[in-house]
């Protein structure tokens, strides 16, 4: 009976030791292939939503171009050619003279002729725009702050991408642990049950003992599906967020070093840097220049034109070929177009106000996102101190009772039931470390910094100034800088 006993003991302390070590994927020193800094790397790099973004906004940089276009001459060159086919009859209507008499007859005559020829000409035209109501430089600084706007909702999707990688990764951190512990769980509840039938052969407990034990397995296997099935779905998640499957990942660690050491500090940043906050100030920038260009068609509009053509004119056989020049300024001045622009003025200034209004909802929204992810954290913080608390008062309380059970003062049911209680507290250290990396990140994300400038990622960064700098100024090509 006492060996019975003591190897109950040994079973529950190794079982302990995979536990914790299952727990220990939480904490930084354990050298390993992949960390959470190189799976952001990855993610921050491949991950095809980011990249179908950074596309979006180098399409967005050429509504640069298309705007400046209207400060550039349009040139044009035409020509024609081709076989033309005349036949002409004519007609002339006379009088004639009667031999031997004074008097005169009216007399038609008919003539015809027909011709083939090859007419031809060819010039040129082109058109420049003097004035037209200021569009053209509010259009370009409209552009402008489109081009800007695009840039910080590449910033916003970069911060979700990162926090969302930074995530997913802590879940299979997170469920590996829960499934280990889970797996040891089975271990002792198996070597519970085995030791309980011995007991019950010999007499010293009931079937009532080696029910409950039975029972207590089937739910430690049933938990242990389930956890296998949570861990191949954070895996795909995994695969899909960061690109490649989770193999040998490393400790993850709060990023309270980049977080400001106060809320009020947080909120303030956040109203600042918060990209869905700048975006919002781009989007009056817009709105405004928009009322700009709507007012433009109000004012004249100056053009001036020169043309040069030169051909054949046929027609005129004494001038067979001609060659023209001119010069021509033309000057419109709007009076009345049945409305329509003074309606797209006062829609424009509507537009502006609803985006003056977006602006202080985003900064409401971006104020109780910072003091949300700010109280995750703290509360994190209390849970992991609590959990680690919990696990160690559980370990020695499943240890006493065994002592206990073994001389007879418990039943086989508080053993059970105090092995329970440790396996849940195990869990829930492992959710509490969890969710401790992942509110670090939430803060940093709702404050505007979650980049990979801030985490320092040993990555290049996506300028996406480059591609802008390459497409302002150009007047022709059809090419992408990349070559395509």
């Amino acid at each position: 009976m006492r060996r019975t006993g003591w190897s109950a003991k040994r079973t529950v302390r190794g079982a302990a030791l995979v536990a914790c070590a299952a727990g220990a994927v939480f904490y930084p020193g354990r050298a390993s292939a992949e960390t959470i800094e190189s799976a952001l790397v990855k993610a921050y790099q491949n991950n095809p939503q980011l990249n179908a973004q950074r596309a979006s906004v180098r399409s967005i940089d050429e509504q640069v171009p298309q705007a400046l276009s209207g400060y550039r001459p349009r040139v044009s060159i035409t020509g024609t050619g081709g076989e033309q086919f005349t036949d002409a009859t004519a007609k002339t209507v006379g009088r004639a003279p009667v031999p031997g008499t004074n008097r005169t007859v009216p007399t038609v005559t008919y003539t015809g002729a027909s011709a083939l020829v090859t007419p031809w000409s060819y010039g040129a035209t082109a058109q420049q725009t003097l004035f037209n109501g200021f569009q053209t430089a509010n259009r370009t600084r409209a552009a402008e702050s489109q081009v800007s706007s695009a840039r910080e909702g590449l910033r916003i999707l970069e911060q979700t991408v990162l926090l969302t990688a930074a995530a997913t990764y802590m879940d299979v951190l997170r469920d590996t642990a829960s499934l280990e512990v889970q797996r040891s769980n089975v271990r002792v509840l198996q070597e519970t049950l085995k030791q309980t039938r011995d007991r019950f052969e010999v007499g010293e407990v009931t079937r009532t003992d080696v029910a409950q034990a039975e029972a207590q397995l089937a739910a430690g296997q049933s938990a242990m599906l389930a956890a296998e099935s949570t861990l191949n779905t954070s895996r795909a998640n995994y695969r899909q967020v960061i690109g490649v499957e989770p193999v040998n990942l490393s400790a993850g660690s709060p990023v309270d070093r980049f977080i400001p050491r106060t809320l009020p500090a947080a909120t303030e940043q956040g109203l600042v840097e918060n990209p869905n906050v700048t975006a919002a100030m781009y989007g009056i920038d817009v709105a405004f220049l928009q009322v700009k260009i709507s007012e433009g068609a109000l004012y004249p509009t100056l053009v001036a034109q020169a043309q040069v053509q030169q051909g054949s004119f046929i027609q005129n056989i004494a001038t067979p070929q001609f060659w023209t020049a001119s010069a021509i300024g033309t000057l419109t001045v709007p009076v009345y177009q049945g409305g329509q622009e003074f309606s797209l003025i006062r829609q424009s200034k509507e537009t502006l106000a609803q985006q003056r209004l977006n602006l202080e909802l985003v900064r409401s929204q971006t104020r109780q996102q910072v003091v949300q992810a700010w109280g995750q954290n703290e509360a994190a913080k209390a849970q992991v101190k609590a959990a680690n608390s919990q696990v160690y008062s559980s370990e020695v309380a499943l240890n006493g009772v065994r002592e206990e059970a073994r001389v007879g003062q418990r039943t086989t049911l508080d053993v059970l039931n105090a092995q329970q209680a440790l396996v849940n507290a195990r869990i829930a250290l492992v959710n509490a470390q969890h969710d401790r990396v992942v509110a670090s990140y939430s803060v940093l994300s709702a404050s505007g910094r979650l980049s990979p400038q801030t985490l320092h990622l040993p990555t290049t960064l996506y300028d996406p100034t480059v591609h802008y700098q390459q497409v302002r100024d150009a007047w022709i090509g059809v090419r992408t800088p990349d070559g395509h």
